[in-house]
């Protein structure tokens, strides 16, 4: 499979939550992550946009991002300018 991302990604699993629509969130776990995107594991694709705001409490950090590519229980997402 050919590597198509711009930056090597570390990995990691911390919890976050996939938030849009000021709705209440989406618990995911955060799988792997750089600068510029990030891997995330949900139990369900369903629901979820293409944009939406990913939160990792422990860590403070708050981004928007968009999907690039969903799999079953994936998605990988790239982190949209402030």
């Amino acid at each position: 499979m050919e590597e198509r991302r711009k930056v090597q990604r570390g990995r990691t699993l911390k919890a976050g939550s996939i938030s849009f629509n000021r709705a209440g969130g989406i618990d995911c776990r955060v799988r792997n992550m750089s600068p510029v995107g990030a891997c995330l594991e949900v139990s369900s694709q369903v629901g979820i946009p293409s944009d939406f705001v990913l939160v990792v409490g422990y860590d403070k950090f708050k981004q928007a991002c968009h999907v690039v590519w969903r799999s079953d229980t994936r998605l990988g997402v790239e982190f949209l300018a402030a």
